[in-house]
Parts: structure tokens; sequence; C-alpha cells
């Protein structure tokens, strides 16, 4: 597996340099035959990313992270698509963030078509820590923070304490894999920033950050990280493609130009039922399920 994995990674670094040096293009042409067939629904191929905190977290098969990345090949454009974790599933009875604990990627798949109603193709789960290595071993990203936060009640990460306070400045920042993962996972700050929602909106932010930091292999490619990136990403990821379409989505995916990504959140149509309804806290439409899947394909086609 870590072969097919190297073999991904270094392709989709020449497809980027085929991108950036047209003499190379001509040599790699084979490379990057896009023929491997995946599936896709009116042109558009839906994966639902996952994240969880992994064997070292209390609840580490609860994903924390919930996004659908919605790919248009035809037109090169793309749709996020945040789903909060605590809406309330009547298949699951509990919150959409168990499908994975109860029924792995085929059940948080099926879960996530019922919330957002729109089908979901294929799955990749990403394991935090390592979610963490591979942003280190490219060097960083570059985040746009759009609004300053402070939350108090960050958890540790180390056994010196329970909580501690974790600030961001609004502006252009740099951020290693800790310091992206700390940004990605806040969710006790006060205000707005303190919501799910929000989290869900800085999530989007790192992964197009990411995909930036991808498409300039000139800012962070060496021998030794090539070494390092393909342990990197099989201990953190799980899914339910095989290479040749993980190789032609993932090529399709770091092509998108950033203005050509739409972030899509529907948080103004959910709302906070009374507890003793479902038990716990969760969410729930506003109106109806209909209208948030209306909703969501009219912000996918426009």
């Amino acid at each position: 597996m870590k072969k097919i994995i190297f073999f991904l990674i270094a392709t989709l670094v020449l497809f980027v340099l085929v991108k950036t040096i047209p003499g190379v293009a001509f040599v790699t042409r084979f490379v990057f035959d896009d023929g491997a067939p995946f599936n896709a629904s009116s042109g558009r191929t839906n994966i639902l990313v996952l994240g969880i905190g992994g064997k070292s977290h209390e609840g580490g098969d609860l994903t924390d992270t919930m996004m659908v990345v919605s790919m248009d090949s035809a037109k090169k454009t793309m749709a996020m698509i945040s789903v909060p974790r605590d809406i309330w599933s009547d298949t699951l009875k509990d919150r959409v963030n168990s499908g994975y604990h109860y029924g792995g990627l085929l059940m948080a798949k099926v879960t996530v078509e019922d919330v957002i109603g729109v089908p979901i193709h294929y799955a990749v789960v990403i394991d935090f820590s390592g979610f963490q290595k591979l942003i280190d071993e490219v060097g960083g990203i570059d985040v746009n923070v759009p609004t300053a936060f402070t939350d108090t009640d960050y958890p540790c990460e180390n056994t010196s304490c329970v909580y501690e306070t974790v600030h961001f400045d609004a502006g252009l920042q740099h951020m290693d894999g800790a310091r992206a993962l700390i940004y990605a996972r806040s969710r006790h700050a006060e205000g707005d920033e303190g919501s799910d929602f929000a989290r869900g909106r800085r999530q989007q932010l790192i992964m197009v950050a990411l995909k930036n930091k991808l498409m300039h292999p000139f800012s962070w490619f060496t021998f030794a990280r090539m070494k390092n990136l393909p342990k990197v990403v099989d201990d953190a990821t799980e899914m339910d493609m095989n290479v040749s379409q993980a190789l032609t989505i993932g090529k399709r995916f770091i092509g998108v130009n950033e203005g050509d990504i739409k972030k899509i959140s529907f948080d103004d149509k959910l709302e906070v039922p009374p507890s003793y309804v479902y038990g716990k806290y969760v969410l729930v439409p506003t109106e109806d399920w209909e209208s948030i899947h209306a909703y969501i394909r009219e912000q996918i086609l426009r």
C-alpha cells in the first residue's frame, strides 16, 4: 500500500510540475491520462471528508469534521459543504457524527446523503494527528484568518493541563500542523467563533490552504519529504476508492483555482430543539429536510 501511496503523491507532484514547466508535459503526458473511471452524478463527483481524533482521543472514531467536496470535472469548479456534526439523524437515532462509529464509511455516506440530499460517491477518513503531520511535511500552510478569536477552553494535547488558552489574530498567517489543527478544531471561543458553524468554515479555509500549498511544490518539495510523505498519508487516511480513482480525483482537486471554489454552509437553516425532545444537544431543520436539500442543490449549481 505504501508503494501505491508513494506513486500517487509523486504523480500529483509531477502533475503540478507539468502545469508549471511546459517542457515537462511532453515527457509525462501518458502519466496524466484521465481515463480512470470514477463515479459521478449529473457531472459531479461528491467526496465525504471525515476527520477523527484517533485512538489517543476520547471518542476517537466520532467524526469531528464532516465536509463534502463536490467537484465538477467539466467546469473545473468545486464546492465545499460543511456538515455540522450535531445534526440529529433519525436513521442512527443519534448525531450524524456517529455514523462512522456505527457502520464505517458506508454508514457515514448514507447518513450524510440524507442530510444534504445529494449522492456521496466516495469517502475519506483522516486522522487528525496524521493531518497535522501532512501539513508539517509540506512546510506549513498560509491561512487568511477572517476573524480574531480567543478560546480559553481548548483541550490540552499533553497531560500537564486539561485546557489551555489559544488565540488567533485576523489576517494572513503561516501555520504549522499543530497550529492549523487548533484553528480547525477550536469550538469554545466567545461569540460566533465558538460555534460549530464557524469551525466548519475554518476547516474549509484549512482545506483550501493545503490545496494551494500542494499547487506550488517548489516552495516545499525535497527528496526527504517525498520519502516521508507516503507513510504520513498512508497512516493518516482510509478511503473507499482505488488508487486510479484517488489519483484522478486528487489531480482534479489540486487543479481547481481558489476562485472557482464555493464554500457552502447551511447553519441558518438549523435550530436547536428543547433538550427533552432528544435528550441531548442536537440540531434539526428549521423548516424541513427538503428545503435544505433544495438550498444545497441551488448553491452547488449557481
